[in-house]
């Protein structure tokens, strides 16, 4: 088998909803390795969104969105509350080994938590950081 496209690549997903878990999806497809960072105990807002849910074994459906799961395929997950000190410092953990992090919260959301460009890009000078906006950075 031919190596993929993106193999040996590693992006940190921080999306949500459609645009950006799509994009990172499509790096995965590639053969990129995605961690999707996702809410504790809730994970990404789609998990829930539907019907349709996805069934289960029984033929029942499960609580599993088929939205979610159309947008997330090829990625590994891990759940940190961005908000806390110490998912602040696992995702800079995540960071030291990542060649991209993609985002799409809202402009000047990560700043926050200490995970915008301008605070990211001396510590990681290699890192590419990719914002996806609905409306642009001023919009």
């Amino acid at each position: 088998m031919m190596p993929m496209s993106l193999q040996g690549v590693r992006v940190l997903d921080l999306t949500r909803i459609l645009a950006g878990p799509s994009a990172t999806q499509l790096l995965g497809d590639l053969g990129a390795d995605v961690v999707k960072v996702e809410k504790p105990g809730e994970g990404d807002d789609t998990r829930t969104w539907g019907p349709p849910f996805v069934p289960g074994e029984d033929g029942q459906p499960t609580s599993e969105s088929a939205y979610y799961l159309c947008a997330n395929r090829n990625k590994r997950s891990i759940e940190i509350d961005l908000a806390s000190a110490e998912g602040q410092a696992l995702v800079l953990q995540l960071l030291a080994n990542a060649d991209v992090l993609i985002e799409n919260y809202k402009v000047g959301g990560l700043a926050a938590y200490g995970l915008s460009y301008t605070q990211l890009k001396d510590r990681f000078p290699r890192l590419i950081y990719c914002s996806i906006t609905g409306f642009g950075q001023t919009g």
